[in-house]
């Protein structure tokens, strides 16, 4: 078949972990306790989410890791919670800045920085 294309610059490559394509504002947490500055509506950027994190699903729009396939935490409870969510998007958390516009489509695993 064909090559798959490289990614476009500002674009990460993931793996498709929850269906679906929402854009929104880009919130990188570290950490559980960092977690309170996430506000509904934006995308949780992280390198990876455990249990204690489940109730921000409830409330953003996107989830986006940098570990993990599609039996991972973050997967199984974006599909859940009927969010997009893009997993295992090696970088996700230096490439993309705190309160960036990102575009996160699950269906391809793709996310893309719309502005800086």
């Amino acid at each position: 078949g064909m090559p798959k294309p490289p990614p476009e610059p500002g674009t990460l490559q993931g793996n498709a972990g929850a269906p679906g394509k929402v854009q929104g504002i880009a919130r990188v947490v570290r950490t559980l306790k960092d977690a309170g500055r996430v506000q509904p509506g934006e995308i949780l950027v992280t390198e990876t989410t455990a249990p204690p994190w489940t109730p921000l699903f409830a409330t953003v729009a996107a989830v986006v890791t940098e570990t993990g396939g599609i039996l991972c935490h973050s997967a199984v409870v974006a599909r859940e919670y009927k969010i997009p969510a893009v997993v295992g998007a090696d970088g996700a958390t230096v490439q993309i800045k705190d309160g960036q516009r990102i575009e996160v489509d699950g269906d391809t695993g793709r996310v893309k920085v719309l502005m800086a």
